[in-house]
């Protein structure tokens, strides 16, 4: 098996270069992506993606392509990009799928506002995303998860869920009620509360999420997504690993937070969560899932840690009521 995997990642990886020296020979040129990132103090971090474009084209104009197209983007490894944050400016490489992912250090702590931009560039071609800044005495936080938390996409059912992911326009994509207003409730009467929205889904769709998430007025906060396809030893990339280190990489970025984590019963957030939790009692506050199969609010335990189901928002936030009185 392991050599099966090996010979269809070189045959991919193959057929990506030589499609990528085809564009080139046809003027295409590496963009730099930025995407939402966050930061506390004096440490940022910072996450993009270098694509091929069209020569001319603007770097942000590669988040709105339409449907299937967005799995048929042309990634630049290995290119280097111009980063600059609250004066820091620095050059970054892209790795082997064409992403960015760094801590940069600036020299003045970033304090009394909710984001800075970072502007990321190749060539004379650059853009700019919000790296979302918590306060530096923030001890509350939130983590939450995106398909059937706070956007419904039916993962249970993969035949709904691949057409809502693949074909489905954003602006028509329901959102699970009364989540929006558990989230805002989430983040209310606390200056710069660090907001996190950590998915499997791929950072090929950024650009619709963001799109939805700003639409349905939801906190804004950074994404943390993955990247689909073939790996170097595994068929496709380990979701649970993905969101397990993301959650330890949280706690490492930001001691002082406790989280909120906010899931749904669908897949592996309850069991996800109960890890972390075990693990790190001190850094969770509560744990709140959407459960479809309960009628009303459920009140449970993990130790000290509440953990809440309801089948929606309001539902949540009613047993956060009860809880806290």
């Amino acid at each position: 098996m392991s050599r099966a995997i090996t010979a269809a990642y070189r045959l991919e990886t193959g057929l990506r270069d030589l499609a990528s020296r085809i564009a080139r020979g046809f003027g295409w040129t590496p963009v730099a992506i930025p995407y939402p990132g966050y930061g506390s103090g004096g440490r940022v971090r910072v996450l993009g993606r270098v694509l091929l474009a069209p020569a001319g084209t603007h770097p942000e104009s590669r988040l709105r392509i339409p449907g299937w197209q967005r799995f048929l983007t042309l990634e630049a490894p290995r290119t280097g990009v111009d980063v600059e944050v609250a004066g820091v400016r620095q050059q970054l490489t892209s790795d082997d799928d064409g992403l960015l992912d760094a801590v940069l250090e600036v020299p003045d702590p970033l304090t009394g506002r909710p984001s800075v931009p970072v502007r990321m560039g190749t060539g004379r071609r650059s853009a700019t995303a919000p790296l979302h800044l918590a306060s530096i005495d923030a001890h509350r936080g939130v983590v939450c998860d995106i398909d059937d938390t706070v956007l419904v996409t039916e993962i249970a059912h993969p035949l709904r869920a691949a057409y809502r992911t693949f074909v489905q326009r954003s602006r028509n994509r329901r959102a699970v009620p009364g989540m929006a207003d558990l989230l805002r409730e989430l983040t209310a009467g606390r200056e710069h509360v660090p907001v996190l929205y950590l998915s499997n889904g791929p950072w090929n769709l950024i650009g619709p999420l963001s799109a939805f998430l700003e639409r349905n007025g939801v906190p804004p906060g950074a994404l943390l997504l993955t990247d689909w396809g073939l790996q170097p030893d595994r068929w496709f990339r380990d979701g649970q690993a993905h969101k397990r280190g993301s959650l330890l990489r949280l706690a490492e970025d930001m001691p002082g937070v406790d989280w909120t984590l906010v899931g749904d019963t669908g897949e592996h957030d309850p069991a996800l969560y109960e890890e972390f939790a075990t693990a790190h009692p001190d850094r969770v506050a509560e744990i709140l899932l959407v459960d479809a199969a309960v009628g009303g609010p459920v009140v449970d335990r993990l130790g000290t840690i509440p953990v809440l189901r309801a089948p929606d928002g309001a539902g949540l936030s009613r047993a956060r009521a009860t809880l806290h009185g």
